[in-house]
């Protein structure tokens, strides 16, 4: 009776373990495409962040550091942006609005910054309003620290629950031994805020000694996507593995999420980063890939312009250059399907105001999906 006791465990225990989903290694190309694409934003180098403004005009972050307003089809630069550290993967990166903009006025931006004693740059996170063609009233809700010349894993993507709270990513930064599991330091997290920088009374290591208050889960590598659920609220993350061990993820308050502790990756040279994918007190991922497809950006589709792809994801691969189309049931992926294969390193996706997939694409720009009748 005993064995049979500790032998339940250790299958509860290991149930528990295998509840992440490795990527089908098929995925699917339509023999004809149910869309078609328009450049709908041309000439755009790095487009990393976009965001639709009321009037559906939209803003447009480039990685260089200029912020673009889009509208009846010219481009107009932001003036009075902030000062942009541009090295690597960092620069401008992302942008969300308020979920009450239209009374407020305040959007968020998160980019590089050198500011602080230390050479290089960490990520910073700004909101601010947008007055004719520049911004005003900038503060500067939090910076992390310490900068560091490294140019990887800025994270930097920026998303609101249904309460309010401010959720935003940042990159361990390419120092993984390091970061992603000191709660001490920035870097490999999520974090949450009040929409005005305050941190949370909840939040889960406000009273731990040390620890960056403002963290909300920890364990992440390089999180460049960032999405609220259309129906739960929970907000979801995709993040960069090294090579193999892109992961997606529903970000839960206080877990750690394993990197690089646990892993499904390897070392770019081919070596081994560690021998576990699975460890007690590591979250697993809902879905990961194998080998990585290098995710950028992401979106939840609840459109009824697009009924078949209705309560799919869609993340944009910079290194295959299409973008993947995951159909979910469950919480678990039954369907992959390339999109727009071959168009180019898929930065950013979004679903704008009128129903339309909009899709930015390095050194091309951003392109609307119309379906076909």
């Amino acid at each position: 009776m005993k064995n049979s006791i500790v032998f339940l465990c250790f299958f509860v225990v290991m149930h528990n373990f295998s509840c992440a989903q490795k990527a089908d290694n098929e995925i699917h190309t339509p023999e004809e495409s149910s869309f078609s694409t328009t450049l709908f934003v041309p000439d755009l180098q790095i487009p990393w962040g976009m965001v639709f403004l009321p009037d559906e005009s939209l803003l447009i972050t480039e990685k260089s550091g200029s912020l673009i307003h889009f509208k009846d089809g010219e481009k107009k630069l932001i003036e009075n942006c902030p000062e942009v550290y541009v090295r690597g993967q960092g620069g401008l990166l992302d942008i969300e609005l308020h979920p009450n903009y239209e009374n407020n006025g305040w959007l968020y931006l998160s980019y590089a910054s050198s500011e602080g004693k230390e050479k290089g740059g960490h990520t910073a996170i700004m909101r601010a309003k947008l007055e004719g063609n520049a911004l005003v009233e900038k503060q500067l809700l939090y910076k992390a620290s310490p900068n560091t010349t490294r140019g990887q894993h800025f994270g930097s993507r920026i998303e609101f629950d249904n309460e309010g709270y401010l959720y935003f990513s940042i990159g361990e930064r390419g120092e993984r031994d390091v970061n992603p599991q000191d709660l001490s330091r920035d870097g490999g997290k999520i974090y949450r805020l009040h929409d005005d920088g305050r941190v949370p009374e909840d939040n889960p290591f406000i009273d731990k000694e040390g620890a960056k208050t403002a963290i909300f889960s920890y364990g992440h590598r390089n999180p460049q996507g960032l999405v609220k659920h259309p129906e739960t609220g929970n907000i979801w993350d995709h993040e960069h593995g090294p090579r193999g061990g892109d992961e997606i993820n529903i970000v839960t308050k206080g877990k750690n999420y394993g990197w690089p502790v646990v892993t499904y990756g390897i070392n770019y040279s081919g070596s081994s980063i560690t021998d576990d994918t699975e460890l007690p007190g590591m979250e697993q991922p809902l879905y990961y890939w194998v080998p990585s497809i290098a995710p950028s950006g992401m979106a939840f589709v609840t459109s009824n312009k697009y009924p078949k792809w209705k309560g799919s994801i869609l993340v944009g691969s910079l290194v295959f250059q299409y973008l993947e189309r995951l159909e979910l049931k469950d919480n678990k992926v039954v369907y992959r399907e390339k999109l727009m294969d071959g168009i180019g390193r898929v930065r950013c996706v979004r679903q704008g105001p009128d129903g339309y997939i909009y899709v930015a694409v390095e050194r091309k720009g951003i392109y609307k999906l119309i379906p076909k009748n």
